[in-house]
């Protein structure tokens, strides 16, 4: 069994306030799921975890992308960003690639997705509520934004967990 270790992961203070823990915890999960995809080829990040799924590394962080665009960039701050993979014609393209689609290109997109997202959240209170509209004609304030976040990006760490210890048989929180 190999052991995946990040020395530039940080764990979440157990004592800090409000703000500083979702920020810590969402990050704490951006940075768990780099680590799970570190190291890996090409092909490896696009190993799908058993038939039929179309699950893969590659296409969680695709996934997660436009998750973070979903959340932060339409929702909270109401920008015209549009879905990089996906379309009502094809709801699935964040797990379905073809031979030009890269790990480079998807690793990119979602870092800068995620920097976008932290740029919009930092100017905002927890209590803010979403510019944007959301399919469900809910209303959401940033708090929920992060829990939901957090528990999205946890979720698909799991997923992620699974898919590299398949692959090479590391492990790792």
């Amino acid at each position: 069994m190999i052991t995946m270790t990040n020395p530039e992961r940080i764990h979440p203070s157990t004592t800090a306030g409000e703000r500083e823990m979702l920020d810590s915890w969402l990050e704490f999960h951006r940075e768990t799921l780099a680590l799970k995809c570190a190291g890996l080829s090409e092909e490896q990040l696009r190993e799908t975890a058993v038939e039929p799924s179309d699950m893969s590394l590659l296409g969680l962080v695709r996934h997660l992308t436009e998750v973070e665009q979903g959340w932060f960039h339409r929702v909270l701050a109401d920008e015209d960003v549009p879905r990089p993979y996906t379309s009502d014609e094809n709801p699935d393209g964040d797990f379905r690639f073809t031979g030009q689609d890269t790990w480079a290109q998807a690793h990119t997109a979602w870092r800068e997705a995620a920097g976008r997202s932290r740029e919009l959240a930092a100017t905002r209170s927890l209590d803010d509520l979403m510019e944007g509209k959301h399919r469900s004609g809910r209303t959401y304030n940033l708090r929920w934004i992060y829990v939901h976040m957090i528990e999205e990006y946890a979720r698909h760490n799991g997923h992620a967990d699974l898919l590299r210890q398949r692959i090479d048989g590391a492990t790792g929180e």
